[in-house]
């Protein structure tokens, strides 16, 4: 089992406080359809991850679990990160619906952070997987034919 490093900490406080943001400073439900459908194609990403990794397997941290396994299905098959992903859909949905400099702070604040976050990932599951670089060469990070 790796040991959760102070960098993991710090990434993982700084993912929290920046949905913590999101969640005093405007409403949580989208008005506008297309952005509460943007919305809710996010939380339906997660789920589907969540499931796709067993919901006991869930860990906020880059580091590896002891007795971990690569998970390929799922969302997974395209996205290496599809729970970033989601954080990113739900966050941005609420930004439009309500936007101000300082939420576009803290949307980008939080994408930086999570791009930190998976490399890091990304560093520890090479480490651990001697499959993970041929899963990598065939998935997208965060979105299907862009990044």
């Amino acid at each position: 089992m790796m040991r959760t490093s102070f960098k993991s900490y710090v990434l993982v406080g700084v993912q929290f406080a920046c949905i913590m943001a999101f969640l005093v400073s405007g409403p949580w439900v989208p008005g506008n359809g297309w952005l509460l459908t943007l919305e809710l194609l996010g939380i339906l990403l997660a789920v589907w991850a969540i499931f796709a990794m067993k919901v006991t397997k869930v860990n906020v941290f880059p580091e590896v679990r002891a007795g971990s396994r690569l998970v390929t299905n799922g969302p997974y098959r395209w996205i290496r990160h599809p729970m970033y992903t989601a954080l990113l859909l739900i966050t941005l949905a609420l930004l439009c619906e309500s936007f101000s400099y300082w939420r576009g702070f803290w949307w980008m604040l939080l994408s930086a952070d999570l791009v930190a976050k998976l490399s890091a990932e990304e560093r520890f599951l090479g480490e651990i997987f001697d499959d993970y670089e041929a899963y990598r060469l065939r998935t997208w990070r965060l979105v299907p034919c862009i990044f």
